[in-house]
């Protein structure tokens, strides 16, 4: 019998064999079991998802340090999803193929797990590079510890390159939502927020390597469709009142930005599903002052 594996790292890729070299040495890299006893064990998958690059190539190059999964290209979801059925770790951790980790990373994630053994998720900060160029978050992006689940609903603030979950944790909450083309992050951490804290550690122990173009968020335009699906389906939460207060309130304010945007370019049919689900939540959260926008948008009649 073996012996137990502490953590299960997964990488899912998809045609970035030019990038996917750097990330899974990152990982061969960590110091983590340089420190442990020798009875702990830990395991590395990379999910392909579908490539026709050379990705299998620079894997099996890493011989059986690594393990090689392909599958049909079905989505970053269904690969993540693959790499949490195959792990045997107590603990999971992710890591996109275009990012890189630090050293200690891994190691200091587990210090923090097991000193705080309730803990079932933690993220760390976060060193941005964009097109080779180190760049600066925005003050939209500052990332907060605790009981955030007011703090996750404007956008996503859990990075799945710096995250490391407790396993058992999915089968709690569930896994990622295979329907969403994107945002399938935004929406994880949404039935996380709303029952667990999400821990912070401040130092940048990832690096973030942003601005190509097979990024989700340049492939899909108004990403907001997707975060107001994530939104829908957090109201079938078991959510306390104010809990549903603000996801209602977050809801309407991405579907006006959503409507607005159709309205602009003269999309009014595509507009109507988010006029009435503004409608439907706004009473509550809405002043007075949205009210004649919004009968304005709804008075539109389809262009003949």
């Amino acid at each position: 019998m073996g012996h137990p594996v502490l953590v299960s790292v997964v990488i899912p890729t998809f045609n970035r064999a030019d990038f996917l070299k750097e990330a899974i040495e990152s990982v061969l890299k960590q110091d983590l079991f340089l420190e442990r006893n020798s009875s702990w064990e830990w395991e590395f998958w990379v999910i392909d998802d579908g490539s026709d690059d050379e990705t299998r190539r620079v894997v099996e190059s890493f011989g059986d340090r690594v393990h090689y999964y392909y599958q049909d290209n079905r989505g970053v979801s269904r690969a993540r999803n693959q790499g949490i059925e195959l792990s045997r770790g107590e603990y999971i951790a992710f890591l996109d193929s275009d990012d890189l980790w630090k050293k200690e990373k891994l190691r200091m994630q587990i210090e923090f797990m097991e000193a705080h053994p309730d803990a079932q998720v933690c993220c760390t900060e976060e060193t941005w590079i964009r097109r080779g160029v180190f760049v600066n978050p925005k003050k939209k992006h500052k990332k907060f510890s605790g009981q955030i689940f007011d703090k996750v609903l404007p956008l996503c603030l859990l990075s799945l390159s710096s995250a490391m979950f407790k396993k058992s944790l999915f089968d709690e909450v569930g896994v990622f939502d295979e329907n969403l083309p994107a945002c399938e992050d935004y929406d994880l951490s949404i039935r996380i927020a709303h029952k667990y804290p999400i821990f912070f550690l401040p130092q940048p122990l990832i690096i973030k390597r942003g601005g190509h173009a097979d990024q989700l968020s340049k492939k899909y335009w108004g990403m907001d469709r997707f975060r107001v699906a994530a939104l829908q389906k957090a109201l079938d939460l078991y959510l306390t009142p104010q809990q549903r207060e603000l996801v209602e309130k977050e809801l309407v304010k991405k579907c006006r930005v959503l409507v607005n945007g159709f309205l602009k370019r003269g999309k009014i049919k595509d507009s109507k599903p988010y006029i009435e689900l503004i409608s439907r939540y706004g009473g509550k959260v809405m002043r007075d002052e949205f009210t004649s926008p919004i009968k304005r948008i709804s008075s539109f009649d389809e262009p003949v």
